[in-house]
């Protein structure tokens, strides 16, 4: 089968290479194999690519942890689901016997693991998961949007409203504008009944907030180096500050976002792209009763409900392009230059149409 690959950790994106000679994988007994329609990129893809200290990958791997498709080989032990039915899933994996599994919480699990992360991925013409994890995605409804929402939307939903207990008429600061997981939290701070301020790189994507429903966007480079964007935040909010703070940047913004809460305010976390290495004074937290919450991924109970949502159009992934495959190296360029706004999205076997594959690129 086609797929895109890498077979040892690089720091360059030349490492990954398009191949036609992969074995396609095992259809397991719990589980199915789907044909891939469409995979999307995350900045995990790039995290995995570099490698860390207790990353143990199977070589060659496959990057992408997001995908929509039709499922082609179901397992012995699974019931439920049939032959071309259209599916994507959880990008989670869980062991489904330990005492987080046993309670629900999936993410929780000690093996836990994700798709693209420690097992190969979907950026590939066939991809194999667990039955427990799929979720069936209804006639009609654009496979490329579908392919686009998985991991951020059930990562933003469990971080903002299952562990941050986001409540309606709360403020709530998105802090960057452009990523999956931030378009994808905007939009559930707004469906949750919240008032959402967003930071920006520049004006374009401080526009694109705002007609996404940013109720207040700062654009950045309007202002001197190092000008602290807190102070606008303090400034806009009557000198009161905001009741959360999504912060998914670590080390750069951690100052300013603590400085953007009210006493009593909460920062909420899922990452740390800048890098994991935040300096703050204690005496903030404890003076200031702040709270710094972290999760990752969500429940599959989060990932149904959230992914119900996705495709009842109450909450709109966003695509920011969509490239072949064969167009990968290009794919992963646009998602490192950080012009970026939404989910880039890999068409593999696709089945919509060219109009609608423009529509869908400025969605």
């Amino acid at each position: 089968m086609r797929a895109v690959i890498f077979d040892h950790h690089d720091p360059s994106p030349q490492a990954y290479h398009l191949v036609d000679t992969l074995p396609p994988p095992e259809v397991a007994a719990d589980g199915v194999v789907i044909r891939v329609a469409y995979a999307a990129l995350n900045r995990l893809d790039n995290f995995v690519r570099i490698g860390w200290q207790g990353l143990d990958l199977a070589w060659p791997h496959v990057p992408c942890s997001d995908f929509s498709g039709e499922i082609v080989a179901i397992g012995r032990e699974v019931t439920g689901w049939r032959l071309g039915q259209r599916v994507t899933a959880n990008p989670l994996v869980w062991c489904g016997r330990c005492r987080a599994c046993l309670a629900g919480r999936h993410n929780l699990c000690r093996a836990a693991h994700l798709i693209g992360e420690h097992v190969r991925g979907a950026c590939a013409d066939y991809v194999a998961v667990p039955a427990r994890t799929l979720v069936a995605i209804p006639d009609g409804y654009d496979m490329r949007l579908a392919a686009a929402a998985s991991l951020v939307y059930v990562t933003a939903w469990h971080n903002l409203i299952v562990a941050g207990a986001l409540r309606p008429g709360e403020r709530v600061l998105v802090v960057g504008a452009g990523g999956g997981v931030n378009t994808a939290a905007l939009q559930i701070a707004q469906y949750a009944g919240a008032t959402v301020y967003v930071i920006a790189s520049n004006a374009e994507k401080a526009a694109r907030a705002r007609q996404l429903g940013a109720d207040w966007a700062y654009d950045r480079s309007q202002h001197s180096a190092g000008a602290s964007w807190s102070r606008a935040v303090f400034e806009i909010t009557e000198r009161e500050g905001v009741d959360m703070v999504v912060d998914n940047v670590g080390e750069a913004t951690w100052r300013d976002s603590l400085r953007a809460l009210r006493p009593g305010g909460r920062l909420v976390t899922v990452g740390g792209t800048s890098g994991y290495s935040a300096q703050i004074p204690v005496n903030w937290i404890f003076g200031r009763h702040l709270k710094i919450i972290g999760s990752t991924m969500g429940a599959q109970d989060d990932y149904l409900t959230v992914m119900n949502l996705v495709f009842q159009d109450r909450l709109r992934p966003v695509i920011d392009a969509l490239f072949p495959i064969e167009a990968f190296h290009l794919a992963i360029e646009r998602l490192l230059d950080g012009a970026m706004f939404g989910k880039i999205v890999i068409a593999i076997n696709p089945t919509e149409s060219t109009d609608s594959e423009t529509k869908a690129g400025k969605s």
